[in-house]
């Protein structure tokens, strides 16, 4: 028989919103559990919501969860165990470290003793008043999986975890993006360059727009054909942008700001383009990056913890010291001659990122906790 998984959100769905709909809005709540039915497991994902609904897709069991009426953990807790109507599950996947009590609240209401593994998705370390119950909790998790283990330190250094607690490396989702023609991409999006830079993501100061600029106007020394096309939704920053753009002759129709632009409309970006440059201060994954790797666009990126994840350390593409406006118009140059093909990008990806990648590492996860078990069981 496969191995049983229940994967949990416990972030409440949008009011009134149906199933489709939902996994249309939250493509990873579909994207990380079909990598993993993809693997041979067996899949039920279990969503908060304000209705109760139920949908078969690509092999996978979705069930809202109507939690109205429920004011307590344990009464959460109740209701999704009774949503599972008794299935014989093997382990929980939680996603997210904020709700840590609310999934063993699930699991305590389903078996004792069953195994708990918990999914970072960027999550913040807990108020310092809640760190001694999320301690214990984390203490009888049978496992925790982040993009990197590093991203685990301040959760270490905080004594949040116990040194015991296994960590799991596992990229947060994969990419349904695929490479496509690049000439064909450009006529479609009016994007140009030699090279063509592309970059996705906030305008705020975590993601370091000014010093991108200014790592861009010292590469434009070097390379007057450099074209930097940049797509953003939120952008706190903006004012800020465009006066650094004013304020730098080297910029002036050199830096292209293109605004949100529909999720679609960036695969076609990312084929046309040469690089995909990003100023992440921080990234619990970095989804734009590992979108650009699935369409073979050539990273260069800030060197932090997810990003060495997602480059092998940077195995292919460039990274360099967040900050650091003459390193990146370094990296810049130098990915600009020496890039590898998209299809080696790609082969990358398939390598480390794909859905068959990542789901071969949850399967593999779930099995050494299951492993874990039955040798402790008496």
């Amino acid at each position: 028989m496969p191995v049983y998984v229940a994967q949990i959100n416990f972030l409440p769905a949008p009011p009134g919103l149906g199933l489709a709909a939902l996994l249309e809005r939250w493509p990873s709540l579909a994207d990380i559990a079909e990598l993993v039915a993809g693997a041979g497991v067996r899949v039920t994902v279990l969503q908060a919501a304000a209705h109760a609904e139920r949908l078969t897709r690509a092999g996978v069991d979705y069930r809202l969860v109507d939690l109205r009426g429920t004011w307590t953990v344990q009464g959460r807790g109740r209701r999704f165990a009774d949503a599972l109507g008794g299935g014989d599950i093997d382990l929980l996947h939680a996603h997210s470290l904020a709700w840590v009590d609310d999934a063993f609240a699930v699991a305590g209401n389903l078996a004792p003793g069953l195994p708990v593994v918990l999914q970072d998705h960027a999550d913040r370390l807990p108020r310092w008043w809640r760190r001694p119950r999320h301690r214990r909790r984390f203490a009888t998790a049978a496992g925790v999986a982040f993009t990197a283990v590093e991203l685990a330190r301040p959760f270490v250094a905080a004594d949040v975890f116990d040194p015991t607690t296994r960590l799991f490396a596992i990229p947060e989702s994969s990419s349904r993006f695929t490479p496509g023609d690049r000439a064909r991409a450009r006529a479609a999006t009016g994007v140009h360059g030699n090279p063509c830079a592309l970059w996705v993501g906030r305008l705020n100061r975590g993601k370091d727009p000014l010093t991108v600029l200014d790592g861009v106007a010292l590469a434009a020394e070097r390379m007057p054909g450099l074209q930097l096309w940049c797509a953003f939704g939120e952008a706190p920053m903006l004012a800020e942008v465009r006066a650094h753009i004013d304020a730098d002759p080297r910029l002036a129709g050199r830096v292209h700001l293109l605004g949100k632009v529909a999720h679609a409309q960036v695969e076609t970006l990312m084929r046309a383009a040469d690089l995909f440059v990003s100023g992440s201060r921080a990234e619990g994954s970095g989804y734009a990056a590992m979108e650009a790797l699935a369409c073979g666009l050539t990273p260069v990126l800030t060197d932090i913890p997810a990003f060495r994840a997602l480059t092998c350390n940077g195995r292919i593409g460039r990274l360099w010291p967040c900050g650091d406006a003459p390193a990146l118009a370094a990296a810049l140059v130098d990915a600009a001659a020496n890039r590898p093909s998209p299809q080696q990008v790609r082969a990358h990806f398939d390598e480390t990122l794909s859905f068959q990648a990542v789901g071969r590492l949850w399967a593999e996860a779930y099995a050494r906790v299951l492993d874990d078990r039955r040798g402790s069981a008496p």
